[in-house]
């Protein structure tokens, strides 16, 4: 599972990236967190507001902060 942190680095980002790191150890899930920093690859995942969260992929949030267990719920259905 390739989880990824659409975003430039700022304060929601760095939050979200914590979030994530969180919910895969609760979940016990192993995957590879990458950060999507360049504007242009962050375009082509179709979001217009960051901090966006992507896993294998496919856009499962965008311009907000979720919380662990709002992550948690999402990697047990990807």
């Amino acid at each position: 599972m390739i989880v990824k942190i659409l975003g430039s680095g700022c304060k929601k980002c760095l939050a979200l990236e914590t979030n994530t790191k969180a919910a895969l150890q609760t979940a016990a899930i192993v995957a590879d967190i990458e950060k999507v920093t360049d504007v242009v690859d962050i375009a082509r995942y179709g979001i217009m507001s960051t901090p966006g969260l992507a896993i294998d992929d496919k856009v499962v949030s965008s311009g907000r902060v979720l919380s662990p267990a709002e992550i948690g719920a999402l990697l047990k259905i990807s």
